[in-house]
């Protein structure tokens, strides 16, 4: 099994990047396992715009590349392999305003593309391309979202729902969300340290049972 994990907080006390550290200890030595980690805040990733609209004009004219349409093609190539080659994609990811971090999404965009993740069919409808993969999501929160009057301006576990799931039609097997522990301070390392146990099962789940 072809594990990827998605790291996207570069934070070392923050408690998504404690949810990824929980998740590889959880498989470590696993023999059934290739694990893989993929830091969205380590890896040269420009965003998406003209210059990579540009890339792809002078890719099929023959003309030469400038630096930042080089580094666009080569960081959205290497992202497409490492998700190509994974069986299941693990993201540990945080909600900053309300939303996912900035690099995760580039990461995301690099992904979504017609012929890769997904194309449309003759009818027009979606047709997924990758939809075997399995997915698992660890978010961290410090409010309480899964309250119904919060849930509309929950943007980062609802946008990767509507990502993985709905676009490219794959199965979320787990999801863990620690919310709260800012909300609630006296009861901060309660939720924090119930949410980790919950990573580690879930990875343990993972690799010693069948997906």
């Amino acid at each position: 099994m072809n594990i990827l994990v998605v790291k996207a907080n570069n934070r070392p006390d923050g408690i998504s990047s404690k949810m990824y550290d929980a998740f590889m200890q959880s498989v470590k030595g696993a023999e059934n396992a290739i694990v893989t980690t993929y830091d969205v805040f380590a890896e040269d990733m420009p965003y998406i715009g003209q210059e990579l609209f540009d890339a792809f004009g002078k890719l099929q004219n023959g003309a030469e590349l400038i630096d930042v349409e080089k580094r666009l093609l080569a960081a959205k190539q290497k992202a497409k392999e490492a998700f190509a080659a994974a069986d299941v994609v693990v993201i540990a990811f945080p909600l900053w305003n309300f939303t996912v971090p900035a690099r995760l999404h580039t990461f995301i965009d690099y992904i979504c593309e017609a012929g890769f993740t997904f194309k449309y069919g003759a009818d027009g409808n979606l047709v997924h391309l990758l939809a075997d993969k399995k997915v698992i999501l660890l978010n961290a929160r410090g409010g309480v979202y899964s309250a119904p009057e919060m849930q509309p301006m929950e943007m980062a576990v609802n946008y990767m729902r509507a990502i993985f799931a709905n676009m490219f039609g794959m199965e979320i097997i787990d999801e863990v969300i620690i919310e709260g522990h800012n909300a609630n301070p006296a009861q901060a390392e309660e939720i924090v340290q119930a949410g980790l146990k919950r990573v580690a099962e879930a990875g343990a789940k993972l690799v010693y049972e069948t997906v």
